[in-house]
Formats: structure tokens, sequence, C-alpha cells
């Protein structure tokens, strides 16, 4: 087959290429849109060439302006239109005296005398800064706001110049200021001139100068108002001591809504409070327990249950500078410390007249209790309030140094990190700020921030700081809140607390899948294990059941000791749990077979998801006789689906992409992790059909926009810190922590109770490619042409195993399968023996060849 005729084609990109090419070269030929690319701004020599052509203009106007102020005497005559014609032609004569010749010196006729006077040297800079731009891409800031002040002052300085200088300007302030001023002059006289001259001035200086002329005035104003509130505060005071009923005997009603599950301090500064701006503000804090802020609403609760432990009277505290910090102690939801799991099933099915219970094979199965997980006591966070003010202040000072105002900020204290969120000053652009994370984060000596600009629905920029002394999330805490006791979600799982100190708790069933990823040592097993330990603290086995792939072996084998109650597996496998890559594709073919019988009982029932079906047949509206049966939701756990990409490939991408996309609706969800989130593991095929993702910490931001489609996952600080994204926003989260001893205590505790006979059995799947195993389906004439490499494999490790001959031979599983059914065929090897290897049927090399020499 005869190559593509491509010739030494070779794109040009400038137009320096253009020029230099040889006239013998017929095929190296531009066409006119090369031309219009290499000649447009986007070409990176188009920008340097104008850029230097921009310099050099900015240059000889300076020349020829400064020239003009000592020669225009003499070049007077020859400036005028009447002149250009006889000039040309007599172009040489030396006449004229500007030190840029005649060009210079109507150039600077033009735009100093009919211009704007000593104002057109204002013009100057800004071309420079331009040529700088296109030149060197050196921008020290924008240069549209450079314009727009450039043209202003241009302006006003060639008016204020004709204004003062009348004798002098047509010189100094161009024929632009003078008759503008003599129109001026004319409409409103010489007072509403000077008026108008002032007020401009004013103006600029106020709006676009971002300052305030009237601060003093204002700080006063403030000082004698804070006077009079403290007059009266001690007016009040005095005549409480002298009342008979004292502000202590009436106890703070607290609103039910305001109810938060952790601490959380916020931080106020406004715009009006000058002060904080000055470095020499003191830092005495002063305490002020009777004073209530009164953004808080106090309502006494009705009920005689109150829901919360403890509740603490919030405390405001102002320091000297405008600095306002509401500190409110949590008010804890109250924990339970049995499982509620059991009663809620029991409210949800026990009423169903129905001769069918799900729950009838295991009746006596009681779920975990709270006390096998491990209880590391109260885990409050503690408030270092003096880092609080000390990192507010580095982020105000920074932000200041780049000329950006604050007109607000407060501090959200998580576990883990915590969030200022600021407000930014009026004209402040959001670029700016996004722009100086790193100057922030160095001015933090922070691990590494996190700019959310802005924060979805809150109209404010948050700045994510590590805390120094992070707080762990116990998974006790979590299981043993009312939220997730409460919670009536179809798959809930537990995945740890906000900044906010909220619990969050997500279901996997209106995910309705889950993509996780991270480096490794950052929390992703440990994640793993959380959702499936929240499963098992909420659902009974008849209602799920688990998938389980573990390619590391190590990970999910904990598990092992509830194959019977939630695990699901192939008939005639030995282990629950897979770990050989060739099973997986078997599983997943399997998978993808039981949709398939789920799709065809829906339709049969004439529902349209899994919840339907399931309450039509306990209901009684369903015939088991006619193959209808009780759907347990299937959780597919997978835990490192790189090594499944590398061996399988596209065996693997296909069912995975199946599932994903038709599976919801049957009750089937997959859980993907992977330590190496690039796009050869996670296809496009695969990430458009994962909505939810989960990215703990990775290494690099091409990683982080490959699981999260945005920056940030890897400027998380490890240890369970991780961003959770639903489809909708971003969340930041403290993964909960559960060690390997909590969750073998969890399975040793079901896998002791009464049980399934057997684990939940997929539908087994035909596989063709196999052969009858001794059958003579295959003859001499139709093996493979690897048939004698992989029978020297297999004789020199005397392992009959089909997942080594494709490492070996770097082939597919397909082809690894039929080696293997031509060498059980022609007597190398014995015939399949389930999840173990193959005998081996020839004991050495030699005996091998003499076999290979009578075989053939």
């Amino acid at each position: 087959m005869a190559a593509p005729k491509t010739g030494n084609k070779s794109k040009k990109n400038t137009l320096s290429d253009f020029l230099t090419e040889k006239p013998g070269d017929q095929d190296d030929r531009i066409s006119g849109k090369d031309i219009l690319h290499a000649a447009s701004f986007k070409n990176e020599n188009t920008r340097r060439i104008l850029g230097f052509l921009l310099l050099t203009f900015a240059m000889v106007s300076f020349i020829s302006f400064t020239s003009f102020f000592f020669s225009w005497k003499y070049d007077q005559s020859f400036l005028g239109d009447a002149h250009w014609e006889e000039y040309v032609a007599d172009i040489g004569d030396g006449e004229v005296k500007n030190a840029m010749g005649y060009l210079g010196a109507r150039w600077a006729y033009t735009m100093v005398h009919n211009g704007f006077g000593l104002g057109a040297f204002a013009l100057l800079p800004y071309l420079i800064f331009l040529g700088l731009y296109l030149l060197l891409n050196y921008r020290p800031f924008s240069l549209l706001r450079l314009l727009l002040h450039t043209l202003i002052f241009t302006t006003w300085f060639s008016l204020f110049l004709g204004f003062v200088f009348q004798k002098w300007a047509p010189l100094l302030g161009g024929s632009f200021g003078y008759f503008s001023i003599q129109q001026m002059q004319t409409s409103i006289g010489f007072i509403g001139a000077l008026l108008f001259m002032g007020i401009f001035a004013f103006g600029y200086y106020w709006i676009l100068g971002n300052s305030n002329p009237f601060e003093a005035l204002q700080e006063k104003a403030a000082n004698l108002q804070k006077e009079h509130q403290q007059k009266v505060a001690d007016v009040q005071e005095s005549e409480n001591l002298e009342s008979p009923f004292s502000q202590s005997s009436f106890e703070p009603q607290i609103l039910e809504d305001e109810a938060r599950e952790d601490t959380a301090i916020t931080i106020h500064f406004t715009s009006e409070d000058s002060d904080l701006f000055s470095e020499d503000s003191p830092r005495d804090i002063e305490e002020e327990p009777e004073v209530l802020p009164e953004a808080i609403v106090l309502k006494r609760r009705e009920d005689a249950e109150s829901d919360f432990k403890e509740v603490t009277k919030p405390t405001k505290i102002e320091m000297q500078g405008g600095l306002t910090i509401e500190n409110t102690t949590a008010i804890e939801e109250e924990s339970v410390e049995e499982n509620l799991a059991a009663k809620q099933i029991e409210q949800a099915y026990g009423g169903i007249n129905t001769e069918y219970d799900p729950r009838a094979d295991l009746s006596n199965y009681r779920f975990p209790s709270l006390d096998l997980l491990t209880d590391y006591g109260n885990q409050k966070q503690d408030i270092d309030q003096a880092e609080i003010n000390k990192s507010s202040d580095l982020i105000k000072n920074t932000l200041l140094d780049y000329k950006i105002g604050i007109s607000k900020i407060s501090a959200s204290v998580g576990p883990t990190v915590t969030l200022y969120e600021i407000i930014p000053a009026a004209g402040v652009k959001i670029s700016k700020i996004k722009n100086l994370e790193d100057d922030i984060a160095l001015s933090l000596a922070a691990l590494g921030i996190r700019i959310i600009a802005p924060i979805p629905g809150r109209g404010t920029i948050g700045i994510e700081v590590p805390n120094r002394n992070p707080v762990m999330v116990p998974m006790r805490s979590i299981l043993a809140s009312k939220k997730f006791q409460e919670c009536e979600y179809q798959l809930p799982v537990a995945l740890g607390k906000t900044i906010s100190n909220e619990i969050f708790i997500a279901d996997l069933a209106k995910m309705p899948h889950l993509l996780m990823a991270g480096a490794t040592g950052q929390g992703k097993s440990v994640g793993l294990n959380a959702i499936l330990v929240s499963l098992l603290y909420k659902k009974h086995p008849a209602y799920v059941k688990f998938v389980l792939v573990d390619p590391k072996k190590v990970e999910l084998t904990l598990f092992n000791k509830i194959e019977r109650h939630f695990l699901a597996k192939l008939p005639g496998d030995a282990d629950a749990i897979i770990t050989e890559n060739q099973k997986v594709v078997h599983t997943l073919n399997s998978l993808c077979e039981e949709m398939d019988n789920r799709y065809k009982l829906l339709q049969e029932a004439m529902v349209r998801n899994i919840i339907e079906y399931n309450k039509k047949f306990l209901d009684r509206k369903l015939n088991p006789e006619n193959g209808h049966r009780f759907l347990p939701y299937i959780v597919v756990v997978i835990d490192e689906v790189a090594d499944l990409m590398m061996t399988a490939g596209k065996e693997i991408e296909v069912p995975i992409a199946r599932l994903a996309q038709l599976a919801r609706a049957i009750g089937i969800h997959l859980i993907l992790a992977t330590q190496r989130p690039s796009v050869n593991v996670i296809t496009g095929m695969i990430k458009a059909n994962f909505p939810a993702r989960i990215a703990f910490r990775v290494t690099s931001k091409i990683d982080s926009r490959t699981i999260l489609d945005g920056n940030g996952a890897d400027q998380l600080i490890g240890k369970g810190d991780m961003l959770y994204n639903g489809g909708n926003e971003m969340v930041r989260l403290q993964c909960p922590f559960v060690d390997t001893p909590e969750v073998e205590k969890i399975c040793e505790f079901i896998g002791e109770q009464r049980a399934y006979p057997t684990a939940y059995l997929l539908p087994e799947v035909k596989d063709n490619e196999k052969g009858s195993g001794g059958g003579g389906e295959y003859d001499s004439d139709d093996r493979d042409s690897l048939f004698e490499d992989a029978a020297r494999i297999i004789v020199q490790n005397q392992v009959g195993s089909t997942s080594m001959i494709q490492r070996k031979l770097k082939i597919g599983y397909n082809r690894a399968g039929r080696l293997m059914d031509q060498l059980e065929d022609a007597g190398v090897v014995g015939p399949n023996l389930g999840s173990k290897a193959r005998q081996v049927l020839l004991p050495d090399e030699m005996a091998l060849e003499d076999f290979l020499s009578n075989l053939f």
C-alpha cells in the first residue's frame, strides 16, 4: 500500500517563513489563510514587531515634542498645508530645525500646537506600556484602566493650562485647551469655568482615584456616635442594678433553625471601620458577655423534649480598630446510642399486608452497634482567635498591597481548613484576586490555599486556608448523629463534615455512580471503607448487595467475613471478592446480564424504577411464579480501575459504560476508585456517565482537571481532605476516619450471625470463546500463531494461568483464553478448576519439545 503523498509540507506560521521560501519549491506553498494567521495579533512574532514599533514611535514622539518647544518659531512657516508639496519637492534643504525633521515637526505641531499642548506628553507612557506588553508580555497593571486615566488626565491638563496661561495657551495648553476655555468662559463665565475645573479634578480624585476625602469627617462622626452609645449603655446598666429584676433571670430562647453541628466563628468588618486598615491598631480583646448580637433571634421552643444537649450564650467581642468577632459556641445535636436502622425498616415495611417479607430469612438479624467503633472522645474544635486575627490581617494587607480594597471579611473554622469570605470594594475585578493565590499563600506561610471566586449563591469570594492544628472526624460521631440515624435515603453514605462543621450525607442512589481519585496515602481507601460502613449500619442484608473488586488483594479482604450476608458473586467462584483481572470481565458481563433481566421484569410489571417495582411486589401485585422477585440494590466497588484498564482495556470499559448508562433505574450503582486519574484510565465514555466525583489530594493540576473538570484537588492537604462534586457545586469535606480494626470488628459482628446459604448469585454468562475441555473443538490448522510460545511459558513456570499468558505475551484476555483452551485441547494443561490455576501435564521443556515435534 502506497504511502500518502505528504511531501515536505510544513505549515508556515510567520511572515519570515513565507519571505524565505525558495522559488523552486513548488510543494511548499502558503495559503491566504496562513498569511492572515501570521499577520494577526495571535502570532507571537507579529506582536513583537508591533511592540517594537510602538516603543520606537514613543521615543520619536518624545524627541519631536521636546524639540518643538525650541524650534517652533523657525518651523512655523513650513508647517502650513500650502507648504507641504513645496517642501516635499525641495526636501533636503535642511531649513526645518526640529530634531526629527519635517515629519517630526509636523507631528509635534499637530499634537502640541493643534492638540493638547504639554498634555500630549501624557499620551507617551501609555504607548510605552502597550509596547512593552506586546514585546515582552509585561503588564504591571490594567492597560484599559491606564488608557482611561491617560485620556482623562490629558483632557483636564490641557484645559487647566489653557485656563491659567491664556496668553500662552496655544503653546502650553494647545488649541484644544485654548478654544475650549474661551468657549466655556463665554457660556458660563470665569467663575463657572473655575468651578467646572475644580469639580472635575475633585470627582476624578474621589471616584477613579478610589479615595475618600471625607474619611476624616466620617471617622470623627463614628467616634462621637460610639461615645454616645457608651453613655447610654452606662445609664441602662445603672438602672438595671437598681431594678429588682436582673437581666440574668431571663433565659435566652434559642430558635431551633439556628442550631449548628459544631463551633463557628464569624469575623466582620465594614468599610465604615476605617481604623482596621491601620497598622498601629491595637488588638486588645474585651469581653462583654451581657451584650447579645442583634442578628440572633431568640425564641423558646414549646416542646418539652429538647433535641440539643448544650446551649451556650453567644458572646460579642469588640476589638479596637473596628473589628468584631462573634463567637457562637456549638449547639450540639444529640447523639444516638443505638442504631435506629432496624426500627426504621420495621416502620417502613412492617405495616404492609403481604405474605412475603424480604427480611424473613434473616428476621433475627442485628444491626452493628455503635460500640464497635472507636470512641475518640469529644473532638471539639479549639478556636485560636489569635491565629484567626493574624490570618485575616495578612490577607487584608496582601490585598491592600495590590490596591484591592475589602468592604467585609468573615471566617468559618472547620475541622481541617478555615474559610475566609471577603467582599471586595466596588470596582475590583474578581480576576485580580484569583491571580494573587500564590502571593496570599506566601504571606500566610500555608501549605496551599484555594480561592473560590465567587462562592456560588453567596456573593462573596472564599479563601480556604489550612488550620495549623486540624481535627480528626471520627466515624462514630457521624453515624451517631440524628442526621444520619433519621436519614431516609435509599443508599445513604456519610462523606464527612463541611467547612462549617455540618455533617454531609449523600444518597448513592441519586448520584447514581461515584468516581473517586487520589494519590497514594491521601485517604482514598479510608473513604471507600467509610462508604461501605455507612451502608452496613443502615441497610439490612436483604436490601443491598456488594460486588467488590480488589486487584491489590489487600484493601477489601476484610469484607470476606460478610460474604453470605452482603456480597454477590458468580456461580462456582470460591471467593466473593474478585482479585484476578480475568474474572472482572466475567463479573461485569454478568452484571450487564442481571441489568437486562431486571429491565425485563420492570417491563412486565409496567414500572419505571426499582422502588416502584419492589413496592408493587410487596403489595402482592406481582406473581413470583412468573419470575418476579424482590430486587436488592447492588453496589459495585472497584478499588483500582487503572490496573484493569491496563490489562483488559475495552473489555472493561464497555461493560462499565453500559452499566453507568443504564443501570441506575434498576438499582445497580458503581463506585470506581483510582490513584492515577489520567485520560487513558478515566476515558471520556466513563467520565460522561459519572456526574458525582470525589477527589482526594492529587499530584498535578492535570489530574485535578481530569477528575473534577477544574483545579483545586492539587491544593488539598491530604489525610482525608477532599472535594466532592455532585454535579451542581463543589464542596470541601473532611472524610470521616474509620480504622482497619473497626472494620474488622463490624465484619466479625455481622459474620457471626445467621446468614444466607450462599452469597447472592449473579447470572452465569455463556462464554462462546471457551472450549469444551477436550472435546476437540480446535484442530491443528486453527491453532494460534502464539501457541508454541504460550506452551513454553506454561511449562517453564509450571503454572496454567491465563493471566500469566496475557502478561507475558502482552495480549488481550480473549486471545489468552483461546490459547489456554487450545493448550487444554492439545493436552498441555488440564481442565478448568475455577479460581485455581490449571494443572500442567508436561514436566519440563524437553518433554514439551518432544510433544511439539510429534504434534506437528
